[in-house]
């Protein structure tokens, strides 16, 4: 059975919160990249994206956070993932992009860090 894909934004006075839900994959990454795109993002904010709901990202979904972290850095803002479930953790090691995105056990560490 699949988990139904969704994203909602909260926004903290550091910046945005995107929570993403579900498979992100190659049929969804696109959905993640225009989300993304359409968030208003200053420099020096904070575009936390929090990952708990996550229940499977293939090579396209780690392009679409790749592409989150770019749009942060062209914005001049920041990027933190939260919450990544092991799996994905264990992905961005082996892909040597564990350290391309900091990563926090809870938004509310990532807003902390960086305040």
């Amino acid at each position: 059975m699949t988990s139904p894909f969704s994203t909602s934004t909260e926004v903290a006075d550091t910046g945005p919160i995107l929570t993403v839900r579900g498979e992100l994959d190659v049929a969804t990454a696109p959905r993640l990249r225009t989300e993304v795109g359409g968030l208003e993002l200053g420099a020096g904010q904070l575009l936390v994206v929090d990952l708990a709901g996550v229940t499977f990202c293939d090579s396209s979904g780690i392009s679409a956070l790749i592409a989150a972290r770019n749009a942060a850095e062209a914005a001049r803002a920041g990027v933190a993932l939260v919450a990544v479930p092991s799996r994905i953790t264990r992905t961005l090691g082996l892909t040597g992009l564990a350290d391309f995105f900091p990563t926090y056990d809870s938004a509310e560490d990532a807003i902390s860090a960086h305040r």
